[in-house]
């Protein structure tokens, strides 16, 4: 009985080794970004919702079936839902349709080496409920600065949960001027007669060097 418990107690020392080692590199990437840069938090942009919802809890298989689109970036590259703040694309030169394709907006136009990918996905994104008059909440743990905010609105009838997104499916709503550094911005944004789901993309021009930020946060307004 001895000598076959031994392999089992081996085993299992073995397993629980390399769940540790997950568990601090998951914790290492996280400390290690958290410090560097932000995103839209409300309404929450795609990676911070998933990241908002399951981080505690990310090896929950009933995340397939209760938020499936959150399931497969998980799938696709956990450390996309981690590093939540590090969506961004260095020195494009405000030049951002000829840096990132059609199909590749919510990723940054394959930001990090493709870390962001599965944000394109088309599907049915958990939405957060806003009005037609609504704020858009970001946070900058590092207080970069904004030299502006762009924020559009997918157009109406656009459908996220078929339509793979592109830049002709966005309206402009407004163009901010110039944010001090600070760790929390807040814009306020009009919009009319909207019901249903959208997405609002959000590029973020940060201050301190030609670092831009790309958010897709899927909403669903309510008049």
């Amino acid at each position: 009985m001895h000598t076959h418990s031994r392999p089992r107690v081996r085993r299992w020392a073995v397993r629980l080794t390399a769940l540790l080692s997950a568990s601090a590199a998951c914790l290492t990437t996280w400390t290690g970004v958290a410090s560097a840069h932000g995103s839209v938090v409300d309404p929450a942009s795609r990676n911070y919702g998933c990241w908002q919802r399951w981080g505690s809890d990310f090896q929950n298989p009933a995340m397939a079936q209760q938020d499936p689109m959150c399931w497969q970036a998980w799938q696709a590259n956990p450390n996309a839902m981690w590093n939540w703040n590090g969506l961004y694309r260095n020195g494009l030169g405000g030049n951002f349709q000829a840096g990132i394709p059609n199909g590749q907006l919510c990723s940054g136009g394959h930001a990090e080496g493709g870390r962001y990918n599965s944000l394109d996905a088309v599907g049915a994104w958990k939405t957060t409920n806003i009005r037609n008059n609504f704020t858009v909440q970001l946070y900058d743990q590092a207080s970069h600065g904004a030299d502006y905010f762009l924020v559009y609105v997918t157009r109406p009838g656009f459908d996220p949960t078929r339509q793979a997104l592109t830049w002709n499916d966005l309206q402009l709503l407004t163009r901010t001027g110039r944010y001090g550094p600070s760790q929390n911005y807040s814009i306020n944004v009009s919009t009319s007669g909207r019901t249903g789901r959208a997405v609002v993309f959000t590029i973020w021009q940060a201050s301190h060097m030609d670092q831009t930020y790309f958010l897709c946060s899927d909403v669903n307004f309510t008049g």
